[in-house]
């Protein structure tokens, strides 16, 4: 079975909406409609860091900041093992313009089960709740 390297943010905002977390629904292939985490597969050279930077700028035309890793998730789908490093992170510019995505939301920890999640994303939600105001 062939394992994908890839990482996902957990891009968290506070102030006035109160605390949220970002998450978009797939706007192609097999899982098309189901929510995950913005990010995407590392390329050769890079650290997980750089290439979720890289990947939310090709994805959402914004710049983050990666904060701290939230875990590393191992999931088994039918065709593929998924090796997921997954990270906080906040936006430095850009409105988080949806280039791939058909949807997306910010979500309270209360809001984190209106979704249909990705099986490996949903594995986060708890550890994510426990953060969240």
């Amino acid at each position: 079975m062939v394992t994908y390297r890839v990482v996902a943010a957990v891009i968290r905002s506070g102030g006035d909406r109160g605390d949220r977390v970002f998450a978009t629904a797939r706007g192609y292939g097999e899982y098309k409609g189901w929510w995950e985490f913005p990010g995407g597969k590392i390329e050769a050279g890079e650290t997980p860091q750089e290439a979720l930077a890289r990947e939310i700028r090709e994805e959402l035309a914004t710049e983050i900041s990666v904060g701290g890793l939230i875990g590393t998730i191992e999931y088994d789908y039918p065709k593929f093992h998924l090796s997921m490093d997954c990270f906080w992170a906040e936006v430095v510019s850009g409105h988080l313009e949806l280039r791939e995505a058909e949807d997306a939301r910010w979500l309270s920890r209360e809001e984190l089960d209106e979704v249909p999640w990705l099986p490996a994303d949903r594995e986060l939600i708890d550890r994510i709740r426990q953060q969240l105001l």
